[in-house]
């Protein structure tokens, strides 16, 4: 596979849920720039449910196939064992680990009332834990290094959402492991500066089987010759560029990542104040609010609001 600029070329690169989508498309670019990549992936349907070892594979076959050099962890990444197996895999490979892409997830879409508690488990455990552990794995190898005087140049890029950002109806457990993963990626970036680990996250936009049918109309390829606003090829060159030793001095950013715009997320912030000094009464406090919110901005909408 030749590269395009070599921009990670000596780099290690682990993209979890990399068999298909967005995943896929990452570690096709990481192979593209020269980077060694370990494709993770259960080969889950869309809600979960199955497995099966052929999507890493043939990701793994076609990185190869172009020249470049990759190999297939099978490992359920939201479990302790398939977490650091997944670190393992990279320093058998290839001796190194130098940037983790956190993508994996399914979704269970069901109204909040309609909710049931196995669901929301088994989508914010893909999601939020799916994120954690490897993060967790990642992080104290990064650790060790530093510590033993190998200061290294490690990338994390983590999978958010516009769901976790403003919400989408519909999506309660999904929005609400996405919110938590981008809380992670603020944490995870002050806790890991010291040793030479940066950590950002996206909100991706993309044609994928969580968004082809829940989203079908927008996530539509376009006429043939059009530009495909929605592919996600289209999301990867940022990804690349998060995990790449080029990406200097960046971390605890949420960009939103969208067919040919790229949007740099600025979350939440003190707004209007009011301070009465003592202890309000509701009344007081009520009118005080109100007025506050009257000069404050109209949030967005929710996602798949009527």
């Amino acid at each position: 596979m030749t590269p395009t600029t070599a921009l990670c070329a000596g780099r290690v690169a682990a993209v979890t849920g990399a068999g298909r989508g967005l995943g896929r498309a990452h570690a096709l670019a990481f192979a593209a720039e020269g980077g060694q990549v370990v494709v993770n992936d259960l080969g889950v349907g869309p809600d979960g449910a199955g497995a099966a070892v052929g999507p890493a594979q043939q990701v793994v076959e076609e990185i190869r196939a172009a020249g470049g050099e990759a190999v297939a962890h099978h490992g359920d990444i939201a479990t302790a064992d398939g977490a650091a197996s997944l670190v393992a895999t990279a320093l058998d490979s290839f001796g190194r680990l130098d940037t983790l892409v956190n993508n994996a997830g399914f979704l269970r879409d069901r109204m909040l009332v309609n909710l049931d508690e196995d669901d929301w488990d088994a989508v914010t455990r893909v999601h939020l834990r799916g994120h954690f552990l490897p993060l967790k794995h990642a992080a104290a190898h990064w650790r060790a290094e530093a510590k033993a005087g190998r200061v290294p140049v490690a990338r994390v890029v983590n999978t958010g959402s516009g769901a976790g950002l403003l919400g989408s109806v519909g999506q309660g457990s999904y929005s609400a492991a996405k919110a938590g993963i981008i809380a992670l990626t603020l944490v995870a970036a002050a806790e890991m500066g010291r040793y030479g680990v940066q950590v950002n996250a996206i909100a991706p936009a993309a044609r994928t089987r969580m968004t082809e049918e829940t989203f079908a109309e927008t996530m539509a390829a376009p006429a043939m010759g059009g530009f495909d606003a929605m592919a996600p090829e289209n999301v990867s060159p940022l990804v690349v560029w998060l995990g790449s030793e080029a990406c200097a001095g960046v971390s605890g950013r949420v960009f939103e990542a969208e067919a040919g715009r790229i949007t740099v997320m600025e979350g939440w912030r003190p707004g209007p104040t009011a301070d009465k000094g003592a202890r309000w009464t509701p009344a007081e406090a009520g009118a005080a609010a109100s007025g506050l919110l009257a000069a404050a901005e109209t949030p967005q909408p929710v996602y798949g609001a009527r």
